[in-house]
């Protein structure tokens, strides 16, 4: 294969989408495109990836999609199939944000946890890929790590765990 396949978009499920997009939108300053409104909503986070000297790249910024798990669409069937709810145990997909420099982690998890979202770990420092994370749950059980550049030459601040 001379080029590989792209990926362009992904899915997360919610039992309410127009509360997720909701939730989505208060939590990350992301637009809620509702498509149509209450079975699927299309997050658009804005902006491009940013250069390594921080101007904006020609690569726009990654979308996410919500759709209502009772009837996951796009579908050939227009009533949708079974399963109809989301899985509540074991793991599940997990997804990554890299926080803005204009945002913090601190701000993010509590306004997801005042959501309702649960807080899985926080202050956590990963040198295999040099970068600080967090991570919450949201209310419709989908894992959600945040990311942050640890730079050239970090240094981990006191209270982190480290691996």
């Amino acid at each position: 294969m001379a080029y590989p396949n792209t990926l362009i978009f992904f899915d997360l499920g919610a039992d309410d989408p127009a509360a997720a997009g909701r939730f989505y939108a208060e939590v990350f300053g992301w637009e809620d495109d509702p498509r149509p409104l209450g079975d699927y909503h299309r997050m658009v986070p804005g902006g491009q990836f940013r250069d390594s000297d921080g101007s904006d790249s020609q690569i726009g910024n990654l979308h996410m999609g919500i759709f209502k798990a009772a009837n996951a669409r796009p579908h050939p069937e227009p009533e949708g199939v079974a399963p109809r709810a989301m899985s509540a145990e074991g793991r599940t997909p997990r997804i990554w944000v890299l926080v803005s420099d204009d945002d913090t982690p601190e701000r993010i998890l509590s306004t997801a946890e005042r959501l309702g979202a649960e807080i899985l770990w926080r202050n956590h420092y990963w040198k295999e890929f040099n970068g600080f994370n967090h991570a919450f749950r949201d209310p419709w059980g989908n894992e959600i790590l945040l990311w942050g550049k640890a730079g050239p030459n970090p240094v981990i601040p006191d209270g982190y765990t480290r691996e």
